[in-house]
């Protein structure tokens, strides 16, 4: 839990008895490679840390096509917010892309946090503000930029990543074919 202790710190100030505290409630799980941590249908009062590994967020269409969300690598945050926040059905696949251990994170263990230092509820709101700003940059790429510009977006997003998630996967992210995507890195390439 060394990733989600530094998060942690890294946003509140928090004394090592108070993280003790916080610690011994933590729950924390390990996923193999392509398991799911949740599927549609089910209803999860979590969301999910990143400790190591990678996970996506995805959907499938009415013609059984995949469009991955989101990526989630060390130190993020991944949820269907629809099952965690407004406890409904979740809509989304979140599923582990290579081994992977999340912590659990739900509404009892931030009360707990702003027991102990009610500003995590600011720092808190600020990181759920920069999440729906970067939903709004990602749905604005989606709509109106060309593929490359997606695409160096998504090495911007994910520096690193291409050798840990599936060429596929990341053609999906992109709402484009492996095929245009496999042009567009030949274009990057030969620049």
């Amino acid at each position: 839990m060394e990733n989600y202790k530094k998060h942690l710190l890294n946003i509140v100030h928090l004394s090592e008895e108070q993280w003790n505290k916080i610690e011994n409630v933590l729950v924390v799980k390990e996923f193999k490679k392509n398991e799911f941590i949740l599927v549609p249908g089910e209803y999860s009062e979590d969301y999910f840390f990143v400790e190591s590994g990678v996970i996506r967020s995805y959907t499938i269409d009415e013609n059984g096509k995949e469009h991955v969300l989101q990526f989630g690598t060390e130190n993020w945050i991944v949820s269907d917010r629809n099952s965690a926040f407004c406890k409904q059905q979740s809509k989304f696949y979140i599923q582990a892309i290579e081994d992977s251990t999340v912590v659990l994170l739900n509404e009892k263990l931030v009360d707990l946090i702003v027991s102990l230092n009610p500003e995590y509820l600011v720092a808190q709101n600020k990181l759920v503000q920069n999440h729906v700003r970067s939903l709004q940059d990602r749905i604005n790429l989606l709509l109106g930029a060309t593929a490359k510009t997606r695409y160096l977006e998504f090495i911007r997003l994910y520096p690193n990543q291409l050798s840990r998630i599936p060429q596929w996967m990341i053609a999906s992210y992109l709402g484009i074919t492996p095929e245009s995507l496999s042009r567009v890195r030949k274009e990057i390439a030969h620049g």
